[in-house]
């Protein structure tokens, strides 16, 4: 492998895990820096929470302005059909796809970060996996965050902010479906062990789990850098591996 940095990095975990905060800290870093340390290019990021936000403005305006059905939820903000989670995964292929189709030298000079979330009740990460196109994982590594489900929950009611509740830094979810969605993690079951390869349409993807049960993501970017490129070291040792 001629090149230094990641084409795609999958970046996985529960919600408020410190996947957002991950981003923030790599996208202000002076280029050089990441690219040396950290293995990461440009970082242009590509997240499902945006898609899924738009759906629920959407369902809002149809119900509330124009007596219409919602579309993609119910009342209760719940997806009415367990496809729209995978919809999305579908989707974030799709952008990453037309990304290659108009810059075909993209990964020259930039690293795509693709964020989710995705909890056993509507299918975990096994099932998220299968909906990922060929293209994506031809060029992908998973970072997976590790928190307890304790640590989700206490940071998505921290961040909340009623204001902003679209804003990816500040966006939070009830208790109630914190629970339902997301207390239940499967990625331990997908994916053993702290590091390695796993197959998802027959292509070996390296992975790495990065620790957060004591939040380095928090104001700790000292032991946030030091983690990150212990995990992203380890994780570029297995990228070229595998190439």
């Amino acid at each position: 492998m001629n090149k230094f940095t990641f084409d795609v990095i999958l970046l996985i975990g529960r919600p408020a895990s410190g996947k957002s905060e991950i981003i923030d800290f790599l996208t202000r870093l002076p280029d050089d820096t990441r690219r040396e340390r950290f293995h990461i290019a440009q970082l242009e990021v590509r997240d499902d929470f945006p898609m899924l936000w738009t759906w629920f403005e959407e369902d809002d305006i149809l119900s509330k302005k124009f007596g219409l059905p919602r579309l993609h939820s119910n009342a209760d903000g719940y997806f009415k059909f367990p496809e729209l989670w995978h919809l999305l995964i579908e989707r974030l292929s799709l952008e990453y796809g037309k990304l290659l189709r108009d810059i075909p030298s993209y990964h020259e000079h930039s690293t795509c970060m693709i964020e989710f979330s995705r909890g056993s009740e509507h299918g975990g990460y096994a099932e998220a996996f299968q909906h990922l196109s060929d293209e994506v994982l031809a060029h992908a590594v998973i970072m997976y965050v590790h928190v307890p489900f304790e640590e989700s929950l206490r940071k998505n009611r921290r961040r909340f902010n009623p204001d902003k509740p679209d804003s990816i830094l500040e966006h939070g979810l009830s208790d109630e479906k914190m629970e339902r969605l997301y207390r239940d993690d499967d990625f331990a079951t997908v994916a053993p062990g702290d590091s390695g390869l796993i197959e998802i349409h027959g292509q070996r993807i390296p992975f790495a789990v990065f620790p957060n049960e004591d939040d380095v993501t928090t104001d700790k970017p000292e032991q946030l850098a030091a983690r990150l490129e212990s995990v992203l070291g380890e994780l570029w040792m297995l990228y070229q591996s595998r190439a």
